[in-house]
This record gives C-alpha cells, sequence and structure tokens, in this order.
C-alpha cells in the first residue's frame, strides 16, 4: 500500500485525532506548580493509554519529579527515537485569557481554524502530529515502519531537572540512529524548517562593591569611586562601535555559514525591517558585516538583561550606592566553551576595577552550542518529503534560542537530532490564548508520515 494510502487515512480521521487532542489539552498538567503534580500522573498516563491503543509498548517511568513515559516498537531499518513534552506553561494571568485555558475548543479566526488553549502549540500538540502520523501509519499497514523509541517528558517546562539523569540511567534503551524533535515550527505560515543550528547559553551576574554603605552624594561625589560608574564603563565595553563582542577570545570556535546554507538563508527572504518593526525598532545593532539572519541564528551574542543599584523608586534620592550589579547573558553557536568564556569574562571584569571596588560572581548555567550534520542523507530525505508535503520547500535554518534536549541526545547518547514543528510565530505559547492552527495540526501529521516513508523506503 502506498503512501498515499496513509495520507487520505490521515485526512479522513483528522476529527477523531483533533478530539484526542481537545482530550489531552484538558489535562492541566502545569510542572512548575506543586498544586498540579496530580494531573502531570494523569497526562502521562493518558499517554501510556494512548500509545498502547496503538500497539505501542509503553510505560510510565518513575523519576524524582514528574514521570518519564517511554514506548518501544520493534522492527527492521533504523531505529528512531521522537521526543517530546507533555508539561505546559503556568497561565497566568488567567484574566488575559479569552476563555478557560483548560477547555481547549476550535475557534476561527480570520478565516481559518485554530485550537484554542494552554499546550496547543507547546508542546501537546505538536507531540501528537507524530502519535498520530504513526496511528494511521500501523492501521493502513498493520505495522509500523521502523523500529521506534517514543520519549515524553513532563518537566521540560520547569527546567527538565530529572531528564539528564534518566538519560544516564537508561542511555542503552534510549540510544538511536536518530532523534526527532517537534518542538519548533514553520518558517512563515508556508515554509517548513528543519532547525539545524541551536545557540548555547552562558549566564553571568556580577555584583560590584564600593563604598561600605550608601553615600551621599554631595559630601563624597567626586572623591568617593561610584560603583555605577565603574559598571558602567564595563557594560560599555563589552562590545565596539561595529557590534563586535570585545571578551578576549570569545570569538574562538565560532564557524563561518556554510555556503549552501547562506544560499537558502538569502532564498527565504526574511524582512528584518518588517522583523524589528513589530517590536518599534529600525536598524540591526549586532554585527554590522552580518546579515540579520546570521546575526539571530548563527553568531554569538552578548547582552545586557538586567540592572540594579542606588535608588530607583519614585522621586529621587541622591545618593552614590555602595552595591550595584547586573546579569549578562551570552548566547553561543560552533564549538565555542561557556567555561572558557565565563573565565574569560570574569578576567575582563576583573581588569576594570578600580582599586576601591571589589566584584562578586554568580553563575547562572552554561551549556554549549549544539549543531547538527546535514551530511547524514537522513536530513536531505527529511527535507524533501517536507517539500512535498508544504507549498514552499523546506530550509534548513537556525534558531537563536536554546533547546537543551537536542545536546544532551548528542552528548549523552551519541544520537543527532532533527528538530522540525508546525508551529507559528503568533501561537502565542507561554502567553495568554495560546493557539496552534488546526492545519498545522493536519499537515504535521501528513508531514511526519512522509518522512517516515522518507527514511525507511530502502528498509
Amino acid at each position: 500500500m502506498s503512501l498515499e494510502t496513509v495520507l487520505t487515512r490521515i485526512d479522513q480521521d483528522l476529527p477523531d485525532a483533533t478530539e484526542r487532542l481537545l482530550e489531552l489539552l484538558r489535562i492541566p498538567s502545569i510542572s512548575t506548580d506543586p498544586k498540579y503534580k496530580g494531573d502531570c500522573q494523569t497526562a502521562a498516563d493518558w499517554l501510556v493509554a494512548d500509545l498502547q491503543s496503538i500497539g505501542i509498548e509503553a510505560e510510565k517511568r518513575r523519576t524524582p519529579g514528574h514521570p518519564m513515559v517511554v514506548g518501544h516498537v520493534e522492527g527492521d531499518g533504523p531505529h528512531i527515537l521522537f521526543y517530546g513534552h507533555y508539561d505546559v506553561q503556568p497561565v497566568d494571568p488567567l484574566g488575559l485569557w479569552d476563555r478557560d485555558p483548560f477547555d481547549p475548543k476550535i475557534e476561527t479566526v480570520a478565516g481559518h481554524k485554530v485550537i484554542r488553549g494552554r499546550g496547543a502549540s507547546d508542546d501537546k500538540g505538536q507531540l501528537m502530529t507524530f502519535v498520530e502520523a504513526c496511528r494511521a501509519w500501523k492501521s493502513v499497514h498493520g505495522t509500523l515502519p521502523c523500529r521506534l523509541t517514543f520519549f515524553f517528558e513532563g518537566e521540560e517546562e520547569s527546567g527538565s531537572p530529572s531528564l539528564v539523569p534518566f538519560m544516564k540511567d537508561n542511555a542503552d534503551e534510549l540510544k538511536s540512529d536518530l532523534a526527532l524533535i517537534c518542538d519548533t515550527g514553520l518558517f512563515g505560515d508556508s515554509t517548513p524548517a528543519i532547525v539545524t543550528m541551536l545557540r548555547g547559553l552562558l549566564g553571568e551576574e556580577l555584583t560590584i562593591t564600593g563604598p561600605s554603605k550608601d553615600l551621599h552624594s554631595g559630601m563624597y561625589g567626586g572623591i568617593a569611586m561610584n560603583p555605577a560608574r565603574v559598571l558602567a564603563k564595563i557594560i560599555a565595553g563589552l562590545h565596539d562601535d561595529t557590534g563586535r563582542v570585545t571578551v578576549p577570545g570569545f570569538y574562538d570556535g565560532v564557524p563561518e555559514l556554510p555556503a549552501d546554507v547562506a544560499a537558502q538563508w538569502q532564498g527565504l527572504n526574511f524582512d528584518a525591517d518588517s522583523f524589528l518593526g513589530q517590536v518599534g525598532l529600525s536598524a540591526p545593532a549586532g554585527e554590522q558585516d552580518r546579515t540579520p539572519l546570521e546575526m539571530i541564528w548563527s553568531r554569538p551574542t552578548c547582552e545586557v538583561n538586567g540592572i540594579t543599584g542606588g535608588y530607583t523608586g519614585d522621586g529621587f534620592k541622591t545618593v552614590l550606592p555602595s552595591q550595584v550589579s547586573a546579569k549578562i547573558s551570552f548566547r553561543l553557536v560552533g564549538t565555542q566553551d561557556p567555561h572558557a568564556i565565563r573565565e574569560s569574562f570574569r578576567a575582563y571584569v576583573q581588569s576594570m576595577l578600580p582599586p576601591d571596588c571589589k566584584v562578586a560572581f554568580k553563575s547562572h548555567g552554561a551549556s554549549p552550542a549544539s549543531v547538527m550534520s546535514t551530511d547524514d542523507p537522513a536530513f536531505e530525505a527529511a527535507r524533501s518529503a517536507l517539500s512535498d508535503e508544504w507549498p514552499n520547500a523546506a530550509a534548513y535554518v537556525g534558531c537563536g534560542g536554546s533547546i537543551p534536549i537536542a545536546g544532551y541526545f548528542k552528548n549523552i547518547l551519541g544520537t543527532d537530532a532533527m528538530l522540525i514543528g508546525f508551529g507559528k510565530d503568533d501561537d502565542q505559547i507561554h502567553s495568554p490564548n495560546e493557539k496552534y492552527d488546526l492545519s498545522s495540526f493536519h499537515k504535521g501529521i501528513r508531514s511526519w508520515a512522509r518522512i517516515l516513508e522518507a527514511l525507511t523506503k530502502d528498509t
């Protein structure tokens, strides 16, 4: 039986598939709030039962936090692992929702249908696209196309504290030829994308102390060193006039963008003016010799995320603050070493301190970038399959954010990950009125069926 038979079954089953998703969305599996612990258990149980209903040997696995769901299907050909997460973000502020976030409904917006509810896009709707593709495949063929592992976690939205220990303890079981992750989005409304670059993240907090207490600026101004002045100079020195980061050794391990990928990105016709205009800006502020998409996806950054110190209340208070602090984050690419950059940044700060000031540092995580090699033929097979489903050809893209799970697959399991998702920029994930386009859900299911066929057709 042909792929077209599977796609037809997906089309016919869409109402039932949608109702199954709505049922899962009704479970308030908020991982970060202890009062929803039972609901996270319920969501895991629901997924176990749903996987078992299509013949997958699935079970709920304990962790110190919320459970994992693991399922296996034996078969020939490549071993493919699919990852998703069933937990969701809190819904606050509840008053900004147009409806109960856990009473999902199909709504019509600007002439097209959307699934409205918490978790619709991040990540229950995305997770279920793959499950529904497998359901349709099984109903048509009686079996699934290859050896499959399903791996769903319940703590992604609360920092995944149980994930790494679980992966290490169960590495032999979870190792596969390829990991698939559905937690990303389309490029625009009609262009599917495979994320092949994820930036790493380094967070640093520094506190500079000068005088032993806040000082009257009339009595001490001019003679006493003001730590706010010191901090301002440190921050101002982090970039040169072209937007380049000045921390020594910062660009060690930063690769140039391959020519074929650069050509693909150019073909996406990214509208930087519109992108910035949506937030009231007009001019790209990164490295001035780089394109806007390079600035977002493939170049490292240094950003100030917060500054505190002195009197910040209403009115005016003429003090020299005793302490000031700043939070600085670095997005990393290629093989940049976050630990080496941390040490270099701290040495830079120390070199800028005058005699009467001292600094204390606090670390806030350090994860390297993830780069997936498209030399694996599976990537081009998947890209071709996606292109057959959508109006525009699929592109290899970068992601400005950080998705640690992709790096964990590589570093812990030795498995490359392929990130394919069908969300849209206006899905309002993590915000009130989250939604997932019904077309994203439908075409996402069809896309995974095409990808499964492409990855296994020679086996």
